[in-house]
């Protein structure tokens, strides 16, 4: 895994959510409370961007097509078997990491 300082904590209100980039991955990056919460940002239905979906609680929809996940686990919110990738997140002196593959 390598580390990636990918924003300050302070740029995001709790409940909040952006796209960012990493290299060459989409990353959607979630604060719910003081946590941070990192998935792929690509929506496995049709490629929409999940950094710019709509956050409610722990779940994010999709703006294309209103799939939905748990930001905490990627678990899809209608079919359990669907899990989308999510990355471990260090908060570390106000800046957030991302550890990527």
């Amino acid at each position: 895994m390598s580390r990636h300082l990918i924003a300050h904590a302070d740029e995001f209100p709790p409940g909040s959510g952006r796209e960012l980039t990493v290299g060459d991955r989409v990353i959607a990056l979630f604060r719910i409370g003081d946590e941070f919460y990192a998935m792929d940002g690509i929506c496995p239905h049709a490629g929409g961007p999940l950094g710019q979906g709509y956050v409610s609680g722990s779940r994010v929809t999709c703006p294309w097509h209103g799939w939905q996940f748990d930001v905490k686990t990627g678990r899809h919110c209608l079919t359990p078997n669907i899990v989308h990738e999510t990355f471990p997140v260090i908060l570390e002196d106000g800046d957030v990491y991302v550890e990527l593959p």
